[in-house]
Formats: structure tokens, sequence, C-alpha cells
């Protein structure tokens, strides 16, 4: 049997923990690199950019069609997702929120782009290990996914079919490279994506994900009492949580340790995204 680069860099990452060397192997432009010699990620990326080359980008936003935001039940649960982005603005680590779902045992989804694990390399691989969490794409360079370089809060999306392919499929290899599992659903940077966007995720075997509550996390100025209150209020059975675990600064440990008490109180449980099926805005799966 043929191996691909793919399921070389598996082997290699049992053995790499073995024998406790470094992460460098898997740095998001090594990781780059080497894809970037595989054949069958060469000849995925060509049909991709073949016929995504010409398409209409459609609407940009945060729930355009084919993205998910809920869980298909009536019965009290929810799903608790959190970002961890990246960059220069984003790489933190909120370990205190990290342990406080620990100590409560609250299951959650943590969307985790290819940036931040090349600075928290330890730190991912010890979530990745944990069952309690759900690890998933959040892009290779936390880029919005564009077919067509749309840019939001100044942040500019991939430019073409091409670029979205590496930002999607790219972090999609790197963390089954490093977990032995692929993921199965994507959020793109900021949730924004657009239509033609959301589609190419599906035609590579992910589920784009945006969020039906938002918490209003993602600023220092906002309160722990604030984001608790945001949640509180708009919460509902099914409803997809989207909060923040880059930003230690910020405030979003204070307001979970507020949010779960009551939602406990409230009748509520906790899941994973894999665990239900999926629907968008209009119900749709």
């Amino acid at each position: 049997m043929k191996l691909t680069f793919l399921s070389i860099l598996i082997f290699c990452m049992v053995s790499s923990q073995a024998r406790g060397q470094n992460q460098e192997q898997f740095l998001n432009e090594n990781i780059l690199k080497k894809l970037d010699s595989d054949a069958t990620y060469i000849g995925k990326r060509q049909k991709i950019a073949e016929k995504y080359d010409h398409a209409r980008s459609g609407h940009w936003g945060e729930f355009v069609k084919g993205v998910c935001e809920d869980l298909k039940t009536k019965q009290k649960v929810i799903a608790f997702t959190f970002d961890a982005c990246g960059g220069e603005k984003g790489t933190g680590y909120d370990r205190e929120l990290i342990d406080f779902l620990k100590k409560e045992k609250i299951p959650a989804t943590l969307f985790v782009a290819g940036r931040w694990i090349d600075t928290h390399f330890p730190d991912f691989l010890n979530l990745a290990h944990d069952t309690l969490f759900e690890i998933e794409n959040h892009g290779m360079n936390h880029r919005p996914c564009s077919v067509s370089g749309r840019c939001i809060y100044g942040i500019k999306g991939t430019a073409n079919p091409t670029e979205a392919f590496d930002e999607v499929e790219g972090n999609a290899c790197k963390i089954e490279a490093i977990t032995g599992r692929r993921p199965k659903f994507y959020r793109s940077a900021t949730a924004f994506i657009d239509e033609a966007g959301a589609t190419l995720v599906r035609d590579l075997g992910m589920t784009p994900i945006s969020y039906q509550v938002l918490s209003g996390d993602a600023s220092p100025v906002v309160s722990g009492n604030t984001i608790a209150g945001n949640v509180l209020s708009t919460i509902r059975p099914g409803a997809i949580v989207i909060m923040h675990m880059n930003h230690p600064q910020w405030n979003t440990c204070e307001a979970l340790q507020k949010i779960i008490p009551e939602l406990r109180k409230k009748g509520y449980h906790f899941a994973h995204l894999n665990q239900y099926q999926l629907t968008d805005r209009n119900g749709k799966t």
C-alpha cells in the first residue's frame, strides 16, 4: 500500500511522542511545505480549484446557506464552543477557563487554528487527549473562508478557492496528523464565510458551523456579568454558544462561572457537536 504524506506524518507523531521529539515538523509552514509535495493533497486542491474557479461567492456572513448553528433537539441540551484563534493579538491560553470546564465536567467543542497550535503545542496535545473536549478546525492561519478575498473586522479572507482550500484542508490535515482524528466541523475565522466557501467546506467532508448564541466575550471591556446576561437571556434548547479560550485577560471564565450554575438550575445539559444532528437557521440539516 502506498503511504501518503499524512499517514507517514501520523506515524511520525506517534513515534515522536514516544521519543520526546519537538514540534517543529508540525509548524504551519512545515506542514504546508510537506503537503505541497503530497500528490493526494495536490490533486484534491486542483479539483477544488477547478470546481470553484468561476463560482459566485454568494452571500457573505455568519449565517449563510449551508452553515449550521443549532443542535437538532427540543430537549434542554446546548453545546458550548470555544475558539482558539492565535496570531499576534490572540495567542493566549485561558487555562483558568479550561480548568473550570474540567472541574465542572462540561463537554466543549474547541475550534483551534493552526497558528494557535504552533504556540501552544503541549497544551494542544493535552486538550486533544482529554475526551471532555472535541477538537475541531478553525483554519490554518485564522483567515475568513472566502473564494474572493472578502474582509471583515480588518481581517482579509482567503483570496481564491486555492487559498480557501489550504486554509481549511491544511489545518484539517495538521490536526489529523497530530491527533489521529480528522475534524468533522469547521468554523471560519470570525464565523464569516461566503456561500461558495460553505459548499467548499462540505466538499472537504466537514460541516461549517456558526452559532445561535453570541456570548459577546470578544473584548476586554465587556464584563463577566454582561457576557453571562447575553447567554442566559438568549439560550434555548439546541443552541450552539460561541466563546473564546485564547484571551485569559477577557472575562469569559468569570462569565462561565455565572452561566453554568444558572443553566443547571433551569435543567440544561451540555453536549459535543458530534452527538447531535445539526441544523441551519431554517431548520435544515
